[in-house]
């Protein structure tokens, strides 16, 4: 299995960053792009989750605070243990999840969430195996891009161009990334609104300021 170590040192590699007198970037930085591009894949391909929460007696509300580091809600089934699964439909704002019943539940009562978790990496990763170099590949754009952006405007003994060369590497790895987040079997699977209606196309809670149009 995959660990932050590995990832670290396979960045390194790609960047030829191989001099531990002179590294260009520190471990704390390519930490930062690794997960950088882990949170991109994540988006793309997620760990699905299924966790039992209680509702309240009286209320239609269920607080879901406690799935974290969460990307995104995907369906409630509720009641739980009816064949076919009854899935209902909800909507969230900030941790409060409300099931859109015609009344509330009349006692405590499990409701199985099903929702999208982000990877993490450690001395473990919990994406498998034969994504490393997926992550590598954006973790080294990602790498390049601020080293780029930072040099732009720095003269350096390799030539006034080196930034250029940077932002070229940064962009291909970067599009080479994307090009392959898109082709991940999770970002093509058909995902059926039948039983329910996927969260994301319900009303959320902001928690960015998009700037002016």
């Amino acid at each position: 299995m995959s660990s932050l170590t590995v990832i670290r040192a396979a960045v390194r590699i790609d960047l030829k960053d191989l001099d531990p007198a002179d590294e260009r970037w520190t471990d704390a930085e390519l930490d930062r792009h690794i997960e950088h591009a882990l949170g991109d894949y994540s988006q793309v391909s997620p760990i699905e989750q299924k966790t039992t929460l209680q509702t309240t007696s009286g209320s239609r509300d269920i607080d879901v605070s406690s799935l974290t580091p969460r990307i995104r809600i995907v369906a409630i089934e509720f009641p739980e243990g009816d064949y076919p699964p009854a899935y209902v439909p909800f909507t969230l704002w900030g941790d409060a999840l409300t099931l859109d019943l015609a009344s509330a539940p009349a006692a405590v009562a499990d409701a199985s969430v099903f929702w999208h978790k982000e990877h993490s990496i450690g001395a473990s990763a919990t994406f498998p195996s034969s994504h490393d170099d997926l992550i590598v590949t954006g973790a080294g754009g990602y790498a390049a891009l601020e080293w780029a952006s930072f040099a732009a405007n720095r003269l350096h003994e390799a030539g006034d161009d080196v930034w250029g060369r940077y932002m070229e590497f940064a962009n291909l790895r970067l599009a080479a990334f994307r090009k392959a987040l898109r082709e991940l079997p999770e970002a093509n699977r058909l995902r059926t609104g039948r039983f329910y209606m996927p969260q994301q196309a319900r009303f959320r809670s902001q928690t960015t300021d998009p700037g002016p149009a």
